[in-house]
C-alpha cells in the first residue's frame, strides 16, 4: 500500500512493484492451471518413488520461481541485506536482515533475516504474503510492502528463501 507520507520515489517504486505483481499474478495464472492439467494425468506414482520426496514437493513451491520473486519482483535483498538499499548488496550476508536506513515514522528500524528460515510458522509467513498481514493480525510496519501473492507464488518465495543458508 503506497501511502502519502512516502517519498515520490518510494511511492514510484511502490506503484511498478505493484503493476509487477500483477503481471505476475496474469502470467502465472495460465501456467498454474496448466501445470494443474499435465499432473492430473500422468499416472499415480509407486509407493517407493513417492517416498523420495523433493524439497519442492514439502514446501508447495518452486525454489526457482521463488528466487526470480525474491530477486527481481519484490527485490527482498533492497531491504532484508545490508547495502541493498544502495544497489550493491553483500552476498555474504544475503537475505540476513539488516538496519533500515533513513527510517520514517512508525517505520521498522530493522529488517529480519529472511534466509533460511524467515520468522514464524510457515503457515504465518505464506499469510504475509498472500494477505498482507504479519502474525500479529496487523499489516507489517513499513518500509514492507503488504504483498498479496498467489498462494503458489508465496510457497515457492518460502522453498527458495528455507533453501538459503541461515
Amino acid at each position: 500500500m503506497c501511502l502519502p507520507a512516502y517519498s515520490t520515489r518510494e511511492m514510484l517504486l511502490c506503484a511498478n512493484l505493484s503493476k509487477a505483481m500483477k503481471s505476475l499474478v496474469r502470467l502465472a495464472s495460465p501456467a498454474v492451471f496448466l501445470l494443474a492439467a499435465a499432473f492430473a494425468q500422468q499416472p499415480h506414482q509407486p509407493a517407493a518413488k513417492a517416498a523420495k520426496a523433493t524439497s519442492d514437493e514439502i514446501t508447495g513451491g518452486s525454489v526457482d520461481r521463488g528466487r526470480y520473486i525474491v530477486e527481481n519482483v519484490a527485490m527482498c535483498a533492497r531491504c532484508h541485506t545490508p547495502g541493498g538499499d544502495g544497489g550493491h548488496p553483500d552476498r555474504a550476508q544475503w537475505l540476513q536482515g539488516a538496519p533500515i536506513r533513513q527510517p520514517g515514522p512508525d517505520w521498522a528500524v530493522q529488517a529480519p533475516r529472511i534466509a533460511g528460515r524467515p520468522p514464524g510458522t510457515d503457515e504465518q509467513f505464506v499469510t504475509l504474503l498472500t494477505t498482507g498481514i504479519s502474525r500479529t493480525g496487523q499489516p507489517p510496519r513499513p518500509p514492507m510492502p503488504q504483498f498479496h501473492m498467489q498462494k503458489a507464488d508465496a510457497e515457492a518465495v518460502l522453498a527458495y528463501l528455507k533453501s538459503l543458508k541461515r
